[in-house]
């Protein structure tokens, strides 16, 4: 009788847990749901692996880390953070590359702000791990003083600052200039009407891109080049105890990384697609049997893989007595889903 009464609330709970579970599977399955998760994973990879190298850097005397380091730490994060998500999300990583996709008309408005939600809660939840990792670091290094300029400055570990060199409106026109670089070789990586990377290198060949411009652009503003990269770490460090200097230091430099990117790579986009990218629909392919369109009273029955060609997608063909062919060819230019990193 006892052993009666301990077993139904034992299967009521698991049965309850198991339901939990089943929901949460499915809801994690729908489309917009995978793709915020994977913006959040892909950015959160990506920023680890660059803020972690930016704190060797800084802290570490340039024993344990080095600014090619740091461009390698950015650059190879990149790489990690498209396999972890390039084929749910493209693994934009990047608010203005998501912004030039959406502005060309190669994305959906609606996921404009579900990938750049994830793109900052990923930025954020990794400059809070860097954080904590490094907090015993951060305080021998700068005298439990969390300072955003001068010797011991700590807050450049997560976001970037003006040098004294440069002045606000030379640095916009940097980051305007790098991120539209950045956003036309991207264009060029994954346009499959020119030379694009080859299948299952894009990863690599998009961090190389990233280590290249870091290693030949990045001494001005750090490169930023990206707003989901700069304003949530930032934000990070105001609350985390640097306070307000994080946004006025450097004549109020905190806005640049956020506007400048988003103009530049949208500049970048419209002068690859204007002057070497082609809109101009595929020819439509069909089926090789020519006799499949002499009788117009026949179905066509599908044919056997080795009669169609593999060379590009297959568009879709009809064949039916009112109407010998439909076809909707798919202009590459426009995929749904390019993977467009960064």
């Amino acid at each position: 009788m006892g052993s009666g009464c301990c077993f139904r609330p034992t299967c009521s709970s698991k049965m309850v847990s198991w339901s939990v579970i089943t929901r949460t599977q499915a809801i994690l399955q729908r489309k917009m749901v995978r793709e915020f998760v994977a913006e959040f994973m892909s950015t959160y990879v990506m920023m680890v692996f660059g803020l972690g190298s930016v704190a060797h850097m800084v802290l570490g005397d340039k024993k344990y880390g080095s600014f090619l380091g740091v461009n390698l730490g950015f650059g190879f994060g990149v790489t990690m953070g498209v396999h972890v998500a390039g084929n749910i999300s493209g693994a934009h990583m990047n608010a203005a590359v998501t912004f030039t996709n959406c502005a060309l008309g190669r994305m959906s408005w609606k996921k404009f702000p579900v990938y750049v939600l994830g793109q900052f809660l990923g930025s954020f939840t990794a400059a809070a791990t860097i954080y904590g990792l490094f907090y015993p670091a951060i305080l021998h290094f700068s005298g439990g003083q969390l300072m955003v300029t001068g010797p011991t400055a700590t807050a450049g570990i997560f976001a970037t600052y003006l040098p004294d060199h440069m002045t606000l409106w030379w640095g916009f026109l940097n980051e305007v200039l790098l991120t539209g670089m950045l956003q036309l070789c991207l264009f060029a990586i994954t346009d499959k009407e020119n030379n694009p990377a080859l299948q299952g290198t894009q990863a690599l060949v998009i961090g190389i891109l990233v280590v290249s411009m870091g290693a030949s652009l990045g001494m001005n503003t750090g490169y930023a080049i990206n707003p989901s990269r700069d304003l949530p770490p930032r934000f990070f460090t105001f609350i985390a105890g640097w306070g307000k200097p994080v946004f006025r230091a450097g004549e109020n430099w905190w806005w640049v990384p956020v506007v400048a990117p988003i103009l530049g790579a949208y500049i970048g986009g419209i002068i690859y697609l204007v002057f070497i990218g082609s809109s101009t629909p595929q020819e439509p392919q069909r089926l090789e049997d020519p006799e499949a369109y002499e009788d117009p009273k026949t179905t066509v029955s599908p044919k056997p893989e080795s009669h169609l060609s593999m060379t590009s997608p297959l568009p879709l063909v009809s064949v039916t007595p009112t109407n010998r062919s439909s076809t909707q060819p798919v202009p590459l230019l426009h995929d749904p889903m390019p993977l467009e990193h960064f």
